[in-house]
C-alpha cells in the first residue's frame, strides 16, 4: 500500500481550531488532515505538485467538489479533488464507509427495537450533529421489505412441524382516510429438531373463521404439513378453521386461558384453595391423575354456592385442555399453554405502542416481522432446542 507524506497547514489548522466552537475541534482536525490525505493521493495519481511541470505529469488538476463525510467525530464537509480526465478517486471514502454503513445499521435497529423516528432523528443529530429527518429513517426502514418478505413467505417444506402454536393480536392501521382496526395472525412452529421458529405472519381484518381459514391455507401453500398438534386459546373461527383445514390434527386449548375463563367466575373472597386444586388438575403428572382431580373438585364444589359454572366451564374444556397428556412428558410444560407466542406478542405489543398507528399495513409487516425475525435469532443463538429429544419423537 502506498504510504502518504503528508503535509499539514498548521496556521490553517490552529485558524480553524481557535475558531470552532467547543465541541468542534476534533472535526476542525479531521477535516483538514482528510481534505490533506486527499490532496496527496491527487499529487501521486498526477505524479506532480502543484504547479510542477514535469515529464513524468500525467494530468491536471480541476478544482474540488463538497462531499459530506459521517465520521465518529461527527459530520464532516470535505473538499474533494478533481482532475480533468476525471478517473481521479480517492481512497478516503471507501475507508470511513463502514462508518456510515453502521451509523445507517444503528438507525434501523433503534426503530426495530422500540425508538421512535423522532427520537432516532434526535439522538442522530447529538451524535453526529447531522440533522436526519424523519421521513429519511422510514426510507432507511424500507430497505427491509424485502430480506422481511423473503422470511415470510419462505418454504416450509424444509422441515417438519408437529407443534403449531397460533394467536392473533390487534393493531391500528390507516385506511382509506380513517383509523382500522386489524388482527395479525401468527403462528409459532416447533420443527422437527425442536427449534422454534415463526412459521407465520398475516394482517387481516378481522379474527373470523375465514380469516383463520385464509391463514393456515397460506401456511399450506409455502408447504406446511399437517402438525400432530396446535395450541391456541379457544376463539370459536379459530377453533373451527383448524379442525376445517388440518384433518387428524389435535386441538390442546390453552390451560392458562380455560383457568382464567374459570376464576373469572368463581367468587372472589375465600375461594383461594379452590383456585389452588384448579391449577393442580392441569399439573399432574398424566391423564388419569389429572381426570381424578378434575372429578374430586366437581364432587367437592358441585353443591356450594357460586361455583356452577366453574364446573361448567371445567367439565366443557377438561379434555381439549388435557390432550398433551397424549405427548412425551418432558414436554408437557411447553404443550400445555400458549406461553411461547403470548411472549412473542408482548415484544410486538411493545414496538406497536411506540409507533401506536401504523400508517398502512407494509409498514405493520416491516417493523412487526424485524421483530419476529430478531426474536427468531436470539433463539437460535441459545443453542439448545425447545423441545429436547424431539427428532426421536417425531419419527415414531
Amino acid at each position: 500500500m502506498t504510504q502518504l507524506n503528508i503535509t499539514l497547514n498548521l496556521d490553517d489548522l490552529k485558524d480553524k481550531v481557535e475558531s470552532s466552537s467547543l465541541e468542534s475541534p476534533v472535526k476542525a482536525a479531521l477535516t483538514i488532515l482528510l481534505n490533506s490525505m486527499m490532496e496527496k493521493e491527487r499529487d501521486e495519481y498526477i505524479n506532480a505538485l502543484s504547479h510542477e511541470r514535469t515529464e513524468e505529469r500525467r494530468g491536471y488538476r480541476n478544482g474540488y467538489y463538497e462531499r459530506e463525510l459521517i465520521s465518529g467525530a461527527g459530520s464532516l464537509r470535505l473538499k474533494v479533488p478533481r482532475t480533468r480526465d476525471g478517473e481521479f478517486s480517492t481512497t478516503v471514502f471507501q475507508r470511513y464507509k463502514r462508518c456510515e454503513q453502521a451509523l445507517i445499521v444503528s438507525m434501523m435497529e433503534m426503530v426495530v427495537n422500540g425508538v421512535s423516528t423522532r427520537k432516532v432523528t434526535k439522538i442522530v443529530e447529538e451524535l453526529c450533529g447531522k440533522s436526519v429527518s424523519k421521513s429519511l429513517v422510514s426510507d432507511l426502514m424500507k430497505s427491509l421489505d424485502p430480506v422481511v418478505q423473503e422470511w415470510k413467505d419462505r418454504p416450509l417444506h424444509v422441515f417438519y412441524y408437529p407443534y403449531i402454536y397460533v394467536d392473533a393480536m390487534y393493531i391500528k392501521v390507516r385506511e382509506h382516510h380513517k383509523v382500522v382496526s386489524k388482527a395479525v395472525h401468527i403462528a409459532c412452529g416447533v420443527n422437527q429438531k425442536g427449534d422454534r421458529e415463526i412459521i407465520g405472519l398475516q394482517i387481516t381484518h378481522g379474527e373470523s373463521e375465514e380469516s383463520w381459514v385464509t391463514f393456515f391455507d397460506y401456511l399450506k401453500s409455502r408447504g406446511l404439513s399437517s402438525p400432530k398438534m396446535v395450541i391456541s386459546d379457544a376463539h370459536t373461527g379459530l377453533v373451527s378453521a383448524i379442525k376445517k383445514k388440518f384433518v387428524g390434527t389435535s386441538w390442546q386449548r390453552c390451560c392458562v386461558h380455560l383457568l382464567r375463563n374459570m376464576i373469572e367466575v368463581m367468587p372472589k373472597k375465600g375461594t383461594e384453595k379452590a383456585r389452588q386444586e384448579l391449577r393442580a388438575i392441569f399439573k399432574a403428572t398424566d391423564l388419569p391423575s389429572a381426570r381424578q382431580l378434575k372429578n374430586q373438585f366437581m364432587t367437592k364444589y358441585e353443591d356450594q354456592k357460586g361455583f356452577s359454572k366453574v364446573i361448567q366451564k371445567l367439565d366443557d374444556g377438561f379434555d381439549d385442555a388435557t390432550q398433551f397428556y397424549a405427548h412425551d412428558f418432558k414436554h408437557y410444560v411447553h404443550l400445555r399453554t400458549t406461553n411461547v407466542i403470548e411472549r412473542a406478542n408482548e415484544e410486538l405489543r411493545r414496538r406497536e405502542k411506540v409507533i401506536r398507528i401504523f400508517p398502512h399495513d407494509q409498514s405493520a409487516i416491516r417493523i412487526l416481522g424485524s421483530v419476529l425475525m430478531d426474536m427468531e435469532e436470539r433463539w437460535k443463538k441459545q443453542n439448545r432446542p425447545y423441545l429436547g429429544g424431539l427428532e426421536t419423537t417425531s419419527n415414531e
